[in-house]
């Protein structure tokens, strides 16, 4: 029997080891979103030197939602039944695998099938990894509330996002082989990062008996369902935005205003991501409603100068539209999540994240490949415009449910 005396002990040796999971966790997390965008910067250089065209880096880059769409609705919610570390580590390791794979060859099959396999792996990660730092938090601090915890996973999602077109920009524009190092970095990075989460603390306990394997289903009352699938649109118009930027936001610097540094075109994408990032955490004390307020607003002001800014062909112009379309995603991001965890029971948190994400992936893929379509019919500026008006209808749509106190 614990005696009285080193009961407190054994209390903060628990803490600390969750204190230490948690930060384990982030740090994969971000580690495994920043190598899902390291393709931003180099999407030009695989045009110049292997002859892709606009549609197929589309088609590329929706590959990669399509494998988060599927897995999301396949495996996904698994965590909340088997545990998840059993489900972190396996998404981890089919990021390192897809790492491998690009570094075998540049042809547009081989892209496509290793943006497919890190697809299936964010998918497998991205919910786990939000409820695994909230229920690593709480152990590690019981009573604080889950304010840090949710705002800890919104900015390793975008502070990833923001780190990988950087490094991999600076990598092909300074580096060796530049379709070659930035990936060779990351996989040695993610094999790091699943060494390390396999000795973070589990904090979901199995089921004693077996369960028949089912797919995705959103779990939340009856009651908080028009919320919950308001939220699930705010994260699928927030993720829109962000895949502009980590598919054809490069293209359109590049060619419509001219500037084909590799360099730039990572800055360009980080910055957006460092924006949304930003406005994380100038709004974490902010109530659930003003944080989606003020992303709504942000993200369309944005939207609408980033384009002005393609009209006008003007670099600075489409910058600020970034910047302050980024602190919309960001701020709605995290505004959407945080409403779904204070929705979802706890039981079934994972399985609830991964329903909202599903629709944030599906923002992803269809608006991008939509105008990436479109760009081969009509000029850049005329089909941005497009996506542009299609994205401020969903925010006007799924605004009115959100901001219903």
């Amino acid at each position: 029997m614990t005696s009285v005396l080193t009961r407190p002990a054994a209390v903060l040796e628990r803490s600390a080891r969750h204190e230490r999971g948690f930060w384990t966790i982030a740090a994969a997390f971000a580690v495994s979103l920043a190598f899902t965008v390291v393709p931003t910067p180099l999407w030009a250089i695989y045009q110049r030197h292997d002859g892709y065209s606009t549609i197929a880096v589309t088609v590329a880059f929706a590959a990669y939602a399509a494998g988060v769409i599927v897995s999301l609705f396949l495996a996904g919610h698994l965590s909340d039944r088997w545990g998840r570390r059993r489900v972190l580590l396996p998404a981890i390791l089919l990021e390192a695998a897809a790492a491998a794979l690009f570094l075998t060859s540049t042809s547009l099959a081989v892209v496509i099938v290793a943006r497919v396999l890190s697809g299936l792996g964010v998918g497998m990660l991205t919910a786990t990894a939000t409820a695994h730092l909230s229920e690593l938090h709480a152990a590690a601090r019981p009573g604080t509330g889950r304010e840090r915890g949710d705002l800890v996973a919104t900015l390793a999602n975008l502070g990833g996002f923001a780190a990988g077109p950087l490094v991999a920009g600076l990598l092909a524009q300074y580096g060796p082989a530049p379709l070659r190092t930035s990936y060779a970095v990351f996989l040695v990075l993610l094999l790091v990062a699943a060494a390390a989460v396999a000795r973070v603390p589990e904090t979901v306990t199995g089921p004693r008996r077996p369960q028949r394997y089912r797919p995705q289903r959103v779990t939340v009352p009856a009651s908080a369902r028009p919320r919950y699938f308001a939220a699930g649109g705010g994260a699928f118009a927030a993720l829109s935005v962000l895949g502009l930027f980590t598919s054809l936001a490069p293209a359109f610097v590049a060619g419509t205003l001219h500037h084909p540094s590799r360099a730039l075109a990572g800055i360009v994408a980080s910055t957006v991501f460092a924006s949304g990032a930003v406005a994380q955490v100038l709004l974490r004390r902010e109530p659930v409603r003003r944080q989606v307020a003020g992303g709504l607003v942000l993200m369309t002001a944005g939207l609408l100068t980033l384009t002005a800014g393609v009209w006008a062909a003007s670099l600075p112009v489409f910058l600020l539209g970034g910047v302050v379309a980024g602190g919309g995603a960001g701020a709605l991001l995290k505004g959407a999540l945080s409403t779904v965890v204070g929705l979802a029971p706890a039981a079934t948190r994972g399985e609830a994240l991964a329903g909202v994400f599903l629709g944030g992936y599906l923002g992803l893929a269809v608006p991008v490949l939509g105008l990436g379509v479109a760009t081969q019919f009509f000029p850049a500026r005329v089909a941005l415009l497009g996506f542009a008006a299609v994205i401020v209808l969903v925010v006007a749509a799924v605004s009115r449910r959100l901001l219903r106190r």
